[in-house]
């Protein structure tokens, strides 16, 4: 019970000093806060109008949750970056050489990152509301969707966390290449319905698309649906992938972060 309660103390300790020096970095957070506002309005404005829901509805309640899941997506990016300079500079070092619980320091790492994922969140579904996109299914299925969102970018930061470990932080620059066309290749921004029949195959079995699959039938949103077996049950999976790199991931970072040498 005590080391339940030491490592639950530590994991704040952690978390705590990770949002303030977000605090303190304004213009890492504004940037953080306008790239998916900004996409909305790209997408939603300039590209809306051209652009087809398969099975019909309004583009922008389509586009939405899709730009939902890939904010929580990228979110990886920051945590492999932040999590490999903390490594490289040997902060990680002073806190494995501190009596610290293992499992906290990473834990923490995980809750700031939460914490900034659901303010990002937060500024996208309010742009949003602005221009013109609803939930239709009810505030309790919406707050569903929303967990799932974050059920997603809590798995994927235990991802993060392994690779900020493995990695020196010019590797973790890179990470952005990698996660972008994660993102695209995905039902964010067109129904995999009208890819190439290969690239509609890995869109619908993304980890990323059944969450935002999910997302979009809690809200009542279009663009739900398909023939295959994924397509038609989004919310499982949505639970399901997340699962599983929580799984794989955790116990990975922990011995990493364990077994640390640089």
């Amino acid at each position: 019970m005590n080391a339940v309660r030491y490592a639950a103390v530590d994991s704040w300790v952690v978390a705590r000093r990770d949002l303030v020096h977000w605090v303190r970095e304004p213009v890492r957070v504004v940037a953080n806060l306008a790239y998916p506002v900004i996409s909305v309005l790209i997408f939603g404005l300039v590209f809306g109008s051209a652009m087809t829901v398969f099975g019909g509805g309004d583009y922008v309640e389509f586009l939405l949750p899709g730009m939902f899941g890939q904010t929580v997506a990228f979110g990886v990016g920051t945590t492999i970056m932040m999590v490999s300079m903390d490594a490289d500079r040997g902060v990680t070092d002073r806190f494995r050489a501190s009596p610290m619980s293992q499992t906290g320091v990473v834990a923490g790492r995980s809750i700031a990152d939460l914490v900034n994922s659901s303010l990002e969140l937060l500024v996208l579904a309010l742009c949003g509301l602005v221009l013109g996109w609803s939930f239709h299914g009810g505030l309790l299925n919406a707050l569903l969707a929303f967990a799932l969102l974050l059920w997603l970018r809590f798995a994927l930061v235990w991802v993060g966390i392994y690779l900020g470990l493995l990695v020196k932080p010019e590797a973790a620059q890179a990470s952005w290449m990698f996660l972008f066309p994660l993102t695209m290749f995905a039902n964010t921004f067109v129904s995999p319905e009208l890819m190439p029949g290969w690239l509609r195959v890995v869109a619908e079995w993304n980890p990323l698309s059944s969450t935002v699959a999910a997302a979009r039938e809690l809200f009542g949103n279009p663009g739900v649906g398909g023939d295959s077996w994924a397509a038609q049950h989004p919310v499982l999976l949505a639970v399901l992938w997340p699962a599983v790199f929580v799984a794989v991931f955790w116990p990975l970072s922990v011995l990493k972060y364990r077994n640390l040498s640089r």
